[in-house]
């Protein structure tokens, strides 16, 4: 019976045969212990001398790291297995002999990992960290598929910027600039007036060479936006989205993260609602903490946050912040005009920022004003300008970053950890 790891425990005590890689072995004597992977998971068998052999079993001795084969054997309950599951081998075919593998048990460099990329997702840390991602992308399409969203997806070759930055990666459509995906956003704000609750997942671009921990080139942004939706009603879409998305990894990961050795207990408690603190509030904690190098008008940075973010058990919203820090697209709060209908959600642990939203402007001399002293007055904005001419109506959205998500979720140190691929773009910079 031909069968996958994840689902020998439909199999016990039955002969059945895995198509696998060897991603580690050992031998003690005349037992042969091989560690096998076959994507959907890893599972150790066990090859004793005196059931199957001298040539099956100096046959399993002599595999190689990464050597693909059949392996059959009978599946046994093992407790002390993390899977529950062992197999007791009784015959090995090798497919493909695998010689030189570069990726060794010992300890690697970040720098020489993400250059090996495709091959470092072979191992148990990395398969770990993409099944979770798996997760939280399966959890999404749930969310919001069963909170009345539709999917729609926008253009990755744009021809403006959503933030209004110079940050954009340009290319030429035909005889027109065009750029690489900065947010989908606007024209998820077209889409909203269509179809009232949306949201887009794809991938967004920032020419920002960055080495840090937390950003990257190239990521992945699930964008909703909500027609008839204010501010309050967006913070609370975005607290209920997060704690499915953490409840959702609990539930149904839980190898995972115990492979990547997760404080769970954690994550327990990402439940809505989230604490919420004024910008105002924020820049009068952080200057009580004895950090003078940030004033009311400056954007938080990475030590700012996490000072934030360190005094609460659950992600923590900041709110309000000034207007001349943020997008032109921002809905400025009537009591306050300074600032703007904003949040910006902080993940625990050092994270960072997950989730960027705000109320958006749904008035059409405000934003022709806004996008005046932005210096967006190209034809390239006319069509967004319309959506408020045409029955324009409150609205607003956010924007949640996947592989910094990721990374929280699943406690890894690098968001490169919570790619696929390093890609061109997201190689790390010397």
């Amino acid at each position: 019976m031909k069968t996958t790891i994840s689902q020998v425990h439909k199999y016990v005590d039955q002969s059945v045969t895995i198509g696998a890689w060897l991603a580690n072995k050992r031998s003690s004597g005349k037992i042969a212990f091989l560690q096998l992977r076959d994507g959907s998971g890893f599972i150790q068998g066990v090859v004793v001398k005196e059931e199957v052999g001298e040539e099956i079993f100096q046959k399993a001795k002599a595999l190689t790291q990464e050597t693909s084969l059949y392996v059959t054997g009978t599946v046994r309950k093992d407790e002390r297995s993390p899977l529950g599951f062992e197999l007791n081998v009784t015959d090995v075919e090798v497919i493909h002999e695998s010689v030189d593998f570069p990726i060794t048990p010992k300890e690697h460099g970040t720098e020489f990992l993400m250059d090996n990329r495709h091959l470092w997702l072979r191992s148990r840390r990395q398969h770990a960290v993409m099944k979770i991602r798996n997760e939280i992308i399966r959890a999404t399409y749930e969310f919001f598929n069963e909170n009345g969203f539709v999917k729609v997806d926008p253009p990755i070759l744009t021809g403006s910027a959503p933030e209004g930055t110079t940050e954009l990666f340009h290319t030429k459509y035909f005889d027109e600039d065009a750029y690489l995906s900065q947010s989908g956003q606007l024209y998820m704000e077209a889409a909203a007036m269509a179809l009232g609750k949306v949201f887009s997942f794809g991938p967004t671009f920032r020419a920002e060479k960055s080495k840090t921990r937390r950003h990257l080139i190239e990521f992945w942004m699930i964008e909703p936006e909500m027609a008839f939706m204010d501010h309050e009603d967006n913070l609370v879409v975005q607290e209920n989205y997060v704690s499915h998305l953490a409840q959702s990894v609990l539930k149904n990961c839980q190898l995972e993260l115990k492979t990547l050795g997760r404080d769970v207990a954690k994550l327990e408690n990402i439940k809505a609602p989230f604490p919420r603190i004024s910008y105002d509030d924020a820049i009068k904690f952080l200057n009580e903490k004895g950090f003078d190098d940030i004033a009311w008008g400056d954007d938080f940075g990475a030590p700012h946050e996490t000072a934030i973010a360190e005094s609460f058990d659950k992600p923590v919203f900041i709110t309000h912040y000034p207007a001349k820090i943020k997008s032109f697209y921002m809905k400025p709060d009537p009591t306050n005009p300074e600032v703007v209908l904003c949040a910006d959600l902080i993940a625990p642990e050092g994270y960072g920022e997950i989730i960027g939203g705000s109320e958006r402007i749904d008035d059409y001399e405000l934003l022709a004003k806004r996008c005046e002293e932005h210096g967006l007055t190209s034809d390239a904005y006319k069509w967004y300008m319309e959506l408020r001419q045409y029955g324009s109506v409150p609205h607003s959205g956010f924007g949640l970053g996947l592989e910094r998500t990721v990374a929280w979720l699943s406690g890894v140190e690098h968001v490169r950890e919570a790619i696929p691929f390093p890609r061109l773009l997201n190689r790390l910079y010397p």
